[in-house]
């Protein structure tokens, strides 16, 4: 490993400027859906109801069309078009892999870019979810990571990916016929592009919307909030979101994790180790997912492998390993297999689940930390993606 990279990237966000005229109802939370209902004209005493209704138009059924919300007076679906819309991010283009994963490029106010991955399995379908343009972390290891951050999403273009998801998987229920409990999207990882704690309301305002009963109703157990370590809010994920953690790991020794992932200089491993001790029992969480990305001479060593085992002492926690995606530039090789199996089962035999991710999407660049907007993938050269990531 080379030298070490900034702990987050010296960048300029642009100022999220919120578009004039019509209200998006997508992304506000039901106390803010009902205040701007009653901003434009609905009667106080009927707003908590009219919010109901609405919501589950357009969170259980899909409904974009305010003319379609049929058990709303004709009227008032007039007055509700005139104030506001139901709009989710825009598909740019779709592609899809040779193991059935999908992967959307959408757009966003402003014309921003960011890329969503859905990974289809035997007993779930899990949609991986951005929180940024762009990252702010310099994660050496991580595509994502060499695109300079832009600009945190908002709730509703958090929440409008999985909307989309459901659009392109035809899985909007039908009013009115029998109720199918399957789910062709049944779980979310906050995986995608950023980091979702540096944009923490935005994302718990999102996730808080897709475990709605009345809407899209995904359990909590079913939601995974991935986090490189921003100490500071893994307590209020706890608290405001109680949905499952997973911590971008990858090392044993702050030497190491300091250049893998340089927010480590920020929180150290023992700060962080501390932090998430209390998680599960704050949060109702069964236990505490460490990923760790094998790198070929890097991490992968027997020593590391019972290192990490002592530094997870008494954690409720699986660690998932993770074959490197490599990408354009990367500075990094895959452990080989043999590696990673005898490093699974170390871990193993100390009594923790070692499952080794099968890479999906790889033909498409959608699997782990390969994740980039398009356009910003395709004015970069090989020597300009090593340079942004201090390599």
């Amino acid at each position: 490993m080379s030298a070490d990279a900034p702990i987050t990237q010296d960048v300029l966000t642009i100022p999220r400027k919120m578009p004039e005229g019509k209200v998006n109802l997508v992304g506000l939370t039901r106390d803010a859906m009902r205040a701007a209902l009653i901003d434009h004209g609905t009667p106080e005493k009927q707003a908590r109801m009219r919010t109901g209704q609405i919501w589950q138009w357009i969170y259980q059924w899909g409904v974009r069309d305010f003319a379609d919300m049929t058990n709303l007076a004709k009227t008032y679906r007039a007055q509700l078009a005139e104030h506001f819309v139901i709009e989710i991010p825009e598909v740019v283009s779709k592609q899809v892999s040779e193991d059935g994963t999908r992967k959307w490029l959408v757009r966003i106010a402003g014309g921003h870019e960011v890329e969503v991955v859905y990974i289809p399995e035997e007993d779930r379908g899990t949609l991986c979810v951005s929180s940024q343009v762009g990252c702010t972390l310099t994660c050496s290891f991580c595509h994502t990571g060499t695109q300079k951050l832009v600009r945190n999403l908002t709730a509703g273009e958090i929440v409008g990916q999985v909307m989309m998801a459901r659009d392109d998987l035809g899985e909007w229920p039908v009013p009115g016929a029998p109720k199918d409990e399957t789910r062709l999207l049944s779980n979310i990882v906050l995986m995608g592009m950023g980091e979702p704690l540096y944009n923490f309301e935005n994302v718990r305002d999102a996730m808080k919307i897709a475990m709605d009963p009345e809407g899209i109703s995904l359990s909590r157990r079913r939601i995974t909030l991935s986090t490189s370590g921003v100490v500071p809010e893994i307590a209020r994920t706890a608290e405001e979101i109680g949905c499952q953690l997973a911590v971008s790991f990858h090392a044993t020794t702050d030497e190491t994790r300091n250049k893998l992932v340089p927010i480590n200089k920020r929180w150290n491993i023992e700060t962080l180790l501390d932090a998430l001790r209390a998680y599960p029992k704050v949060s109702n969480s069964e236990r505490i997912t460490f990923e760790y990305v094998m790198l070929k001479n890097v991490n992968d060593s027997d020593e590391d492998a019972r290192r990490l085992i002592k530094l997870i002492d008494g954690i409720p926690a699986k660690i998932n390993l993770i074959p490197f995606n490599e990408w354009p530039g990367a500075p990094y090789q895959r452990s080989s297999n043999n590696r990673i199996r005898a490093f699974a089962d170390i871990i193993y035999k100390a009594g923790y689940a070692s499952p080794i991710r099968t890479p999906r999407g790889e033909d498409i660049m959608a699997a782990c930390g390969q994740l980039k907007s398009a356009t910003e993938r395709a004015r970069k050269s090989r020597k300009d993606i090593a340079a942004e990531a201090g390599l």
